[in-house]
């Protein structure tokens, strides 16, 4: 069945809205992931910890 022309512009926008909302979404965790990474590694590590580490055993102590 075919589409009409209000349906096909109708999704053409909502694709564009979803993807500009995908792009912000990356933007805004991206940059707090920066900030969080930064104050674990300045703040929380311990000698040789990685921050990685660091999170992991952080989130080992917050959970007991």
């Amino acid at each position: 069945m075919a589409k009409s022309k209000i349906v096909k512009a109708t999704e053409k926008v909502s694709d564009a809205v979803v993807g500009a909302y995908k792009k912000i979404e990356d933007t805004v965790v991206g940059g707090y992931t920066k900030i969080e990474d930064k104050f674990v590694d300045r703040y929380l590590t311990k000698d040789g910890e990685t921050v990685e580490e660091a999170k992991a055993r952080l989130r080992k102590e917050t959970k007991k």
